[in-house]
């Protein structure tokens, strides 16, 4: 007898950020309250969307920015949120503990419950995206939270460059892949347009692990006072939401707030990945070598 098919619907939200907490949780609220009506059963949020992307500049005023993990005011308002909607929403946040920082998310549950929380493992360092300065690398390993509605891997920005990052959370049985995300032009080259170079590798970790995979980027121009001047950044939007053969099931543009939505049948999509053989063929024995930096034994 055929059971009934498992589907999930999925959203990404995009927005631009002020600089003002208040204001951007409104924002993240009221579009999550769409998100709801629409459907959507996990809804994913921009990358440290409570205020500008401050990492453009090296200033020590920003640490102020952080705070614990635990009684974190905007994860307790989501918390109550996803508990009304009955919906899953990772939540990310800068995030102080004890003498250390990181950039991380807090995965909260459809009843509110928090299941737990990731911190973001690679840590960009260039002109625009200088994070080395404000987060310790992320120590939590990558991992899979059991939701209500489906086993999700949730990796943040510039991990979302790292197949190796996408495999590990396919192997611990992620079914729905989610990259909260913050990227724009680039200050010290203004021809340079990832855009296209950033979804297609998104994409690529869908094809590659036969899973969905959400994509959620602020848009607008931020400008933020360093110590050689005003730095700006124009984020390009461009959120989306990739099939679990890489193609782009919703795609936002780089202008407009956006509430995009996909449904996914996850039994069928199992049995399409499990049939396609890409897990049962793997080698893990001859892949050490990825173990390395330099690719020697």
């Amino acid at each position: 007898m055929e059971e009934a098919a498992r589907k999930v619907v999925v959203a990404a939200l995009q927005f631009a950020c002020s600089d003002s907490v208040s204001e951007n949780v409104d924002t993240a609220e009221r579009l999550v309250r769409i998100a709801h009506k629409k459907g959507a059963n996990i809804i994913l949020i921009q990358e440290l969307f409570e205020g500008y992307y401050f990492c453009q500049a090296q200033r020590a005023d920003y640490f102020r920015r952080a705070k614990p993990y635990k009684g974190h005011p905007t994860i307790i308002r989501m918390q109550q949120l996803a508990k009304e909607l009955g919906v899953v929403i990772p939540v990310s946040f800068f995030e102080e503990a004890n003498n250390a920082h990181y950039n991380s998310i807090a995965i909260i549950d459809a009843d509110g419950t928090d299941l737990g929380l990731y911190r973001k493992s690679h840590i960009p360092d260039g002109p625009g995206y200088q994070e080395k300065f404000y987060f310790n690398p992320g120590d939590t390993g990558f991992k899979v939270f059991t939701t209500k509605f489906a086993k999700i891997g949730v990796a943040i920005c510039w991990d979302q460059w790292f197949p190796e990052a996408a495999r590990a959370m396919a192997l611990q049985g992620a079914e729905i892949l989610l990259y909260p995300t913050a990227i724009g032009s680039e200050p010290q080259d203004e021809g340079l347009d990832s855009r296209e170079h950033w979804k297609r590798v998104m994409q690529g970790h869908a094809g590659a692990n036969l899973v969905p995979l959400v994509a959620s980027n602020r848009i607008g121009k931020e400008t933020i006072k360093t110590e050689h001047g005003d730095s700006t950044i124009s984020f390009y939007g461009n959120s989306f939401i990739a099939g679990p053969t890489g193609e782009l099931v919703a795609l936002a543009n780089d202008k407009d707030e956006e509430v995009l939505v996909a449904e996914f049948d996850l039994d069928y999509i199992k049995t399409q990945r499990h049939s396609w053989g890409i897990f049962r063929d793997r080698r893990p024995d001859l892949y050490k070598l990825l173990l390395t930096l330099d690719g020697t034994k």
